[in-house]
């Protein structure tokens, strides 16, 4: 089978500013499956913003060979030891967390857990996965191969942010700063779902156009001067939950925002990783709560609310077979796009 993997560069080290380590299509055999897990074909999958940082060397300990990408739906084709040949056929998609079960807090066992697209995992960007046979979904009727690779990685890390760390409710007022794409784009399509109050900030016009058009009531360009009042005044503020990638100094104007007993939940620091609070907010029962990935109840979770609600991730763009692996990388690094970028393996993929 051939797989996408990423390799160490010759040559000088180059600026870090300018660090993309290069990636290669190789072959590779067929995993066997083993006791307790499936073997997948793929049909498509998907790319996050991790799997450019992984490129540039953003993550800590990054192994050369890996197959590359997390995100993935598909067919199983074969089972280990004690699952029925029944399941063998079936359309999924897949977790991309391995070694989180249920516990509502943290993996069980954190130095078993692992993320698919960085070895010792195995990735996406191939034409079959092994995986443990926990974290295979059956893929909601509703949506094609494409559809189910987008949501994965970006939708479970919202799912808990939201819903878990946040828990938001019917009716709950949101907040989602520095909207764009992956994450806060699921947040926003599942609050809405859930029927929430959803507003938004972004720098840019044209995501804020889209949020509107996807639901949500309101939003403000925290580019404009003094955002945050002008957002108290659209929205009267008094916010239930707000789900941050942001963090850094945009903290204490969430906690201006926010209503007593509401919960940041923060899942990046794209704004910068320290932060100075007030006392008081705290003690006026503003919880701040970090999150992260999410367990395989969380994911089977958000696959039933998916089923019952018939969300569709939103896709920004479709590329045909492996030897485009790096256009999609570049429309990733560009910042271009609005929703999940997907590439397809098969031409039945549609399917």
């Amino acid at each position: 089978m051939r797989v996408v993997i990423n390799k160490k560069p010759g040559g000088p080290p180059p600026k870090p500013s300018q660090r993309c380590d290069p990636i290669e299509i190789q072959t590779v055999p067929v995993p066997k499956p083993v006791k307790g897990t499936v073997l997948v074909k793929l049909r498509a999958a998907a790319l996050n913003h991790r799997d450019v940082h992984i490129r540039e060397r953003q993550y800590p300990a990054i192994n050369f060979g890996s197959t590359l990408a997390a995100d993935g739906a598909g067919d199983v084709v074969a089972v280990g030891e004690g699952f029925e040949e029944s399941f063998v056929g079936r359309k999924v998609y897949i977790n991309t967390s391995i070694g989180w079960e249920a516990n509502p807090r943290t993996p069980e066992d954190p130095r078993n857990y692992g993320v698919l697209g960085l070895a010792p995992s195995p990735g996406t960007l191939a034409e079959y996965i092994l995986v443990p046979r926990s974290i295979v979904f059956p893929l909601p009727d509703h949506l094609t191969y494409e559809e189910g690779a987008a949501i994965p990685l970006a939708g479970l890390v919202a799912w808990r942010a939201l819903m878990t760390l946040g828990e938001a409710k019917k009716e709950d007022k949101v907040l989602i700063p520095g909207f764009g794409v992956g994450v806060a784009l699921f947040a926003l399509q599942f609050a809405v779902a859930l029927g929430c109050e959803v507003w938004v900030t972004s720098g840019k016009d044209d995501k804020l156009t889209k949020a509107v058009e996807l639901g949500a009531k309101g939003e403000v360009n925290y580019k404009n001067d003094d955002w945050v009042a002008e957002l108290e005044k659209k929205s009267g503020a008094n916010f239930d939950v707000v789900v941050d990638g942001s963090s850094g100094p945009n903290t204490r104007q969430f906690l201006r925002l926010i209503k007593g007993g509401g919960i940041i939940s923060v899942y990046g620091a794209v704004a910068g990783s320290n932060v100075t609070i007030t006392m008081p907010y705290v003690v006026g029962s503003v919880q701040i709560r970090g999150s992260t990935m999410g367990s395989n109840a969380e994911f089977g979770a958000m696959t039933r609310f998916i089923e019952t609600t018939k969300l569709k991730p939103v896709i920004s763009g479709v590329w045909d077979g492996l030897a485009n692996a790096e256009l999609v990388y570049q429309a990733m690094r560009s910042g271009e796009q609005f929703g999940k970028l997907v590439r397809i393996r098969h031409e039945d993929s549609r399917l």
